[in-house]
C-alpha cells in the first residue's frame, strides 16, 4: 500500500502545527503574568492588526475592505465584539488558573454551534446529534456539581465561539481580510485603553524588561500564524481530516491544566470530561458519515475564532 502524497503529508503537518500552537496558547499567555488580562487583550488586538495589515498589503487585499458596504461593516463590528469577548475570556481564564475550563469551552464549542443552528437557523438535528448534545449537557451539569459552580468561563468561550462562527458565515471576506477588518474596528478602543493605562501609570509595556515587551509584541504573530498554517493545511487535505485534528488543541489545553499547572480534578470532573469525550466521538462520527460539508463549516468556523 502506498503512502499519502507529499502534499497530504505536508498538509497534515501544517494542520497539526496549527492545532498544536492553539493548544499551547495558555502557556504563552501565562508568561505575561505581569500584565492584566485587559492590557494583554489590547496588545493582542493591536499587534495582530499590525501583522495582518502587512500580510494584507503583500497579498493586495485592501480593496476587499474598501468596497465593503455599511451593512457588512456592521456584521464585522458584531464579529469583532464577539472575538474580543472570546479572547478576553481566554486570557482571563489562563490568568486565574482555569485552563481546564478553557479546554471544556473548546471541546463543547462545536456542539453549541449546532444548538445555535437549531435556534437561529431552524436547522434540524439528527438522532445522533441530539444524543451528543444530551450527553454534553449532562457532562456540564456533572462538572458544575463537582465544582459547586457553573463553569461560566468555559460556557462563555463556547457561546462566543459559536456565535462568532455564525456571524462569520455571513461576512463575504476571506479569513485574512476578515481578521484585519475586525482589528480595524477594535484597534481604536485598544489604543485608547493602552494610552489610558500609560497615563495612569499602570501599563506594563515599560519597566518590565525587553523580554516582556517582546512577549506583548508576539501576541500578534501568536494569533495570526496558526490561522495562516490552518489555511495552508485546508488547501492540501480534506477538511474532514482537519475536523479530526481540531480536538488536539483542547486536549493539549486539558493536559496543560492538569499536568503542568496542577489544576484540581475531582472525580466529578473526570466523569464530566469523560462524558464530553463520548459526546464528541458520537458527534464527529455522525458528521463525518452524514454531511462532510457541515464538518468543513464547523472546522473553518472554529479556526477563525481562535
Amino acid at each position: 500500500m502506498t503512502g499519502p502524497p507529499d502534499t497530504d503529508r505536508r498538509g497534515i503537518a501544517l494542520g497539526v502545527a496549527a492545532y498544536l500552537l492553539w493548544g499551547v496558547f495558555p502557556a504563552f499567555f501565562h508568561l505575561l503574568g505581569a500584565a492584566a488580562p485587559t492590557e494583554i487583550l489590547a496588545h493582542r488586538v493591536l499587534w495582530t492588526l499590525v501583522l495582518m495589515a502587512v500580510i494584507l498589503s503583500v497579498v493586495r487585499g485592501w480593496g476587499a475592505l474598501r468596497s465593503l458596504p455599511p451593512r457588512v461593516w456592521a456584521m464585522v463590528t458584531a464579529a469583532a465584539a464577539l472575538i474580543a469577548v472570546n479572547w478576553g475570556l481566554f486570557i482571563y481564564s489562563t490568568a486565574v488558573g482555569h485552563v481546564v475550563e478553557v479546554a471544556l469551552g473548546y471541546y463543547i464549542g462545536p456542539l453549541v454551534s449546532v444548538l445555535i443552528g437549531v435556534v437561529v437557523l431552524r436547522e434540524r438535528l439528527r438522532l445522533l446529534q441530539w444524543v451528543a448534545v444530551g450527553i454534553a449537557t449532562v457532562a456540564v451539569l456533572v462538572i458544575a456539581v463537582g465544582d459547586h459552580r457553573v463553569p461560566w468561563l468555559g460556557l462563555g468561550l463556547a457561546v462566543s465561539f459559536a456565535t462568532y462562527g455564525l456571524i462569520k458565515k455571513t461576512v463575504p471576506l476571506p479569513a485574512t481580510a476578515s481578521l484585519t477588518a475586525e482589528g480595524v474596528v477594535l484597534a481604536p478602543l485598544a489604543a485608547a485603553y493602552l494610552v489610558f493605562l500609560q497615563l495612569a501609570g499602570t501599563a506594563t509595556l515599560t519597566g518590565h524588561g525587553a523580554g516582556h515587551v517582546a512577549l506583548l509584541v508576539l501576541t500578534g504573530p501568536v494569533t495570526a500564524v496558526p490561522l495562516l498554517l490552518f489555511g495552508a493545511a485546508a488547501r492540501r487535505i480534506p477538511l474532514t481530516t482537519l475536523g479530526t485534528l481540531q480536538y488536539l488543541a483542547p486536549t493539549l489545553q486539558f493536559l496543560l491544566g492538569v499536568v503542568v499547572y496542577g489544576e484540581v480534578m475531582p472525580a466529578e470532573r473526570w466523569v464530566g470530561f469523560g462524558l464530553v469525550w463520548v459526546a464528541l466521538v458520537v458527534f464527529t462520527v455522525d458528521l463525518v458519515r452524514s454531511r462532510p460539508r457541515r464538518v468543513a463549516e464547523e472546522v473553518v468556523g472554529a479556526a477563525e475564532c481562535r
